[in-house]
């Protein structure tokens, strides 16, 4: 969709100042619904359906899903925006501005199953071993590193780890994930023993003034997930991992690897913080393809 300089009606942003209030939806959430309800909002001003969203009828908003699907979306764009206006709709609704929900005949786009590309546990092994614990910088990203495969943690909450947020005597971290829900999640003893070498020899030559911060940059502050997204394609051209890789691919993993060992899904579920079981269970089918590939590998019948 093309830029413009619309200003959202008074509604679009009453609504999501609510979605701020009641779920307390990330930056970039906000800023993706802002950005899907001011777009349906200009075009349907342009196009004389409708001076602002709240008025659009079911056939405007027909109309639009119709335009963006000839423009070849992308599934998962299509499923937020729908998204978006169904819970805009809905909220006025609910505040008894509106009578009739126009979005309630509008189809959901189907999603194909988009398995995530992981490592194997020698790959993961070299990347851990990549870093030069000689060094500060080395102790603390070898730390940051057990600790991201031992918690499957999204790199936002690892760069936003405080001090109080690890309790080495009972071996957990204390995590703050989407929608700033809390949860405790366990650590291995490997990834607890670097934390406390690197606690115990570099993070006070990092942070020499003191701070909250568990894992500072070089300046002595918190680290922005764009620093530790080039630290870890640097540490994979050391380990030889040819793959394109992330930290959320030590997520996936720390996710894959439980599940390929019998893991309790739900305890999967909890540990990475997913609201809705169905989006662990894409790690099901990651397991059931590497069986299958097991299977035409070694298999005389395979």
């Amino acid at each position: 969709m093309p830029k413009h300089d619309y200003s959202p009606s008074i509604e679009v942003l009453e609504y999501l100042d609510a979605l701020w209030l009641q779920r307390g939806l990330s930056e970039n959430t906000l800023a993706a619904y802002r950005r899907d309800l001011t777009q349906t909002e200009h075009w349907l001003l342009q196009t004389a359906r409708a001076a602002k969203l709240i008025d659009a009828s079911a056939d405007d908003l027909g109309a639009y899903n119709e335009m963006r699907n000839n423009e070849n979306i992308a599934r998962r764009s299509a499923a937020r925006w729908l998204s978006s206006v169904r819970g805009f709709f809905r909220h006025w609704l609910a505040e008894q501005r509106l009578q009739d929900d126009p979005t309630q005949y509008l189809e959901h786009p189907k999603q194909a199953r988009a398995l995530p590309s992981s490592l194997g546990a020698q790959d993961v092994e070299n990347l851990l071993n990549a870093p030069d614990v000689t060094t500060a910088i080395g102790m603390r990203d070898r730390a940051m590193l057990e600790l991201l495969y031992a918690c499957g943690l999204r790199v936002s909450e690892l760069v936003t780890l405080q001090l109080a947020s690890v309790n080495l005597r009972q071996g957990v971290v204390r995590v703050t994930g989407k929608g700033s829900k809390e949860r405790i999640v366990p650590a291995g003893e490997a990834a607890l023993d670097w934390l406390q070498r690197y606690l115990r020899e570099a993070r006070q030559q990092l942070m020499p003034a003191g701070g909250n911060v568990l894992f500072p940059s070089r300046l002595g502050r918190a680290m922005t997930r764009q620093t530790f997204w080039h630290a870890i394609k640097r540490y994979a051209l050391v380990a030889g991992i040819e793959k394109d890789i992330s930290p959320h691919t030590l997520r996936h993993a720390f996710a894959t690897h439980l599940v390929d060992n019998g893991a309790d899904l739900r305890a999967v579920q909890m540990m990475l913080g997913h609201s809705d079981l169905s989006t662990t269970q894409i790690y099901t089918h990651v397991a059931q393809q590497r069986l299958q590939s097991l299977l035409r590998k070694h298999h005389p019948r395979g």
